[in-house]
């Protein structure tokens, strides 16, 4: 069943003057951007922000944004976010003025570092501000990158989407699901960039090619306005008589929507068909059907584009979106160090109040003719002043025997009825001196 959908062969106006802007922030970004730059995609707009010069150089944008930074002298932001946000905020004006009469915009980033983590969510309140249906399209480190930028991804992850209408996230570690031990570093992170590409594309494909099902962007807009959403895809192409059923054979199979669980727990879904004139409705509604019964609770939107060089070959993308709270607190401890990180995690922190030791032993006591005879023997020595001698009189030294750490709570060692944990002077009650 075909659902949310018009089924009109005339060509909507609306969809024709939808305009869209893609910002590429970052070097992660902008990588992403230069993918669909090749592409040529009608009724887009493309804009390279970032803190490097140097990336914004090699970009082929033909509009750049260079976030200059004094202190770095533009070499960037360092990794850290702050400075990627206050930066932003700077040029807010700018960038607010780059996104008005856009319809909708799409931002890319890679989360984790500075540019893309800081970035990005003024990015995303600016084009609010001027009136778009904002998107996000980002990645999240390999869990090899260490534990500081997945704390800062997941924390720039939850403000981008406190600021966007919605953000698709790519975690990098499920593309392990997609290579063997034979590949090479430059090919997973193409891989990464292609399937973040793929998701623009299939949005774009919603918003303005024409076809045979055609999605207009109030509905769309209607959908993910203000869910502050989170959303997964992905995108399966197959080819024959029984490419209806293969292409959703692989989307369900694929890491992206967990094996189909995030279907289930989704309650939005977009649908994006792309074929060649031999398309049938037979397949539209088998693709749908499906679809629909992986996702009963979710509203569906769906479209299909007719491509000439799509003949026999059928492309879905597909992507879910559920709703998601908002951002808990950066800690110190997620914006420290490597080296801060690895000290916390050998050197457990607590802020609650040192236990005293179980060892509170009491004062000694001493018979009156062992202290004097105590005294008789420092008089009989010659090497006590008068001065010292009235110290001797002390009946104990203000001492605390600390805590025994992590052994505080083992069993005492008894010896003929002794603790020797104890120390003698207490355990035989001698007086220090």
């Amino acid at each position: 069943m075909i659902t949310n959908a018009q089924i009109d062969p005339v060509v909507d106006t609306a969809n024709k003057s939808t305009c869209v802007k893609i910002f590429g922030v970052g070097g992660g970004g902008i990588n992403v951007m230069e993918l669909l730059l090749r592409e040529s995609l009608p009724g887009v707009d493309f804009v390279a922000v970032n803190t490097d010069a140097q990336s914004l150089a090699a970009s082929s944008a033909t509009e750049k944004v260079h976030l200059e930074t004094q202190p770095l002298r533009g070499l960037g932001t360092g990794g850290d976010p702050d400075r990627g946000r206050a930066l932003a905020e700077e040029q807010l004006p700018r960038l607010r003025s780059l996104c008005e009469g856009a319809h909708a915009v799409f931002i890319l980033a890679g989360l984790g570092g500075g540019a893309g983590t800081g970035i990005s969510p003024v990015l995303a309140g600016a084009a609010k501000e001027a009136g778009a249906l904002v998107l996000g399209f980002v990645t999240t480190p390999f869990d090899c990158e260490g534990g500081r930028r997945q704390r800062l991804a997941q924390y720039g992850l939850g403000e981008l989407k406190a600021a966007a209408d919605g953000v698709i996230s790519l975690p990098n570690q499920k593309v392990f699901k997609m290579i063997d031990e034979n590949t090479g570093v430059l090919e997973t992170f193409k891989i990464t960039n292609d399937l973040l590409a793929a998701g623009v594309r299939g949005v774009w494909r919603l918003l303005i090619q024409k076809g045979l099902i055609e999605v207009h962007f109030s509905d769309l807009a209607a959908l993910l306005r203000d869910r502050h959403g989170e959303s997964c895809f992905a995108a399966a192409e197959a080819m024959g008589p029984t490419r209806s059923r293969e292409v959703m054979d692989k989307l369900l199979a694929h890491p992206m929507l967990d094996d189909g669980h995030m279907l289930g727990e989704s309650d939005a879904v977009l649908v994006s068909l792309m074929a060649g004139p031999d398309l049938t409705m037979a397949e539209v509604n088998r693709v749908m059907e499906q679809v629909n019964r992986q996702c009963e609770h979710a509203q569906v939107i769906m479209g299909a584009a007719i491509d000439e060089a799509f003949k026999d070959r059928l492309a879905v993308t597909l992507i879910a979106t559920r709703k998601c709270s908002a951002p808990e607190p950066l800690s110190e401890a997620g914006a420290a160090g490597e080296g801060e990180d690895l000290a916390a995690q050998l050197v457990p922190q607590s802020n609650a109040a040192r236990r005293s030791s179980r060892f509170l032993p009491p004062a000694p006591t001493l018979p009156p003719d062992q202290i004097q005879q105590l005294f008789a023997r420092q008089r009989r020595s010659g090497s006590r002043s008068g001065k010292n001698l009235s110290r001797l009189r002390q009946g104990q030294l203000p001492l605390e025997i600390v805590s025994k750490g992590r052994f505080d709570k083992s069993q005492p060692t008894i010896h003929r009825g002794e603790d020797l944990d104890v120390p003698t002077y207490i355990r035989r009650g001698v007086a220090l001196n």
